[in-house]
């Protein structure tokens, strides 16, 4: 952001960095929103904001605030078993954080996040089919969930199922147009799904 004496002049090349600042800037109203309706807004207005974000850079950390936000959306019970999960998950240790994620969704069973994390942990461990349940249900909870799609896509791939990764990319690129490297992805998902150049 540059001033011209009580002018404030913007360059096109300030754009993004001012733009990623103005949201960064919105975005810390999370940290003190307290209720339900509260949260609902914030993550409402960072998925926005997402599907607008001017280029990839803003993408990227609109993206990380929304799964921060996410992990912390439940009450604090809930909020220590995803971060016992988590710590699980990275230490290799799936079964534990499979335990986790469950005792999270028994406390609060409308938290996406929960059974996303719980779906990536199921899938670490080799159930594939497991993992893809739990995506179906963090969708459902939050059609919005860039990741999830994501993990979809992810899954598929590897199962060399070309269909359902596009597609499930596709509706990635929906919500996160500017993900870093999605339309290469995209394309190369597409030619191998339906064998056309995109």
């Amino acid at each position: 952001m540059a001033a011209a004496r009580s002018r404030l002049v913007v360059g096109p090349w300030l754009l993004g960095p001012l733009l990623l600042g103005l949201w960064l800037f919105g975005l810390s109203v999370v940290a003190v929103a307290q209720s339900p309706a509260e949260k609902r807004a914030a993550i409402d207005h960072m998925l926005d904001a997402l599907k607008a974000a001017p280029d990839e850079q803003s993408a990227v950390a609109l993206e990380s605030q929304l799964e921060q936000t996410w992990l912390r959306a439940g009450s604090p019970a809930v909020t220590l078993l995803m971060s016992r999960g988590l710590r699980s998950l990275q230490a290799g240790e799936d079964d534990e954080a499979v335990n986790s994620f469950s005792d999270a969704i028994t406390l609060q069973p409308d938290l996406a996040e929960a059974w996303h994390q719980r779906a990536l942990a199921l899938y670490h461990d080799g159930n594939v089919k497991a993992a893809i349940q739990n995506l179906e249900e963090t969708i459902r909870l939050e059609p919005r969930d860039f990741a999830a799609w994501h993990s979809l896509a992810d899954i598929a791939a590897a199962r060399q199922d070309w269909k359902g990764a596009y597609a499930a990319w596709q509706k990635v690129m929906e919500l996160d147009p500017k993900t870093p490297g999605g339309e290469a992805r995209l394309r190369l998902l597409k030619r191998r799904a339906v064998g056309e150049e995109t």
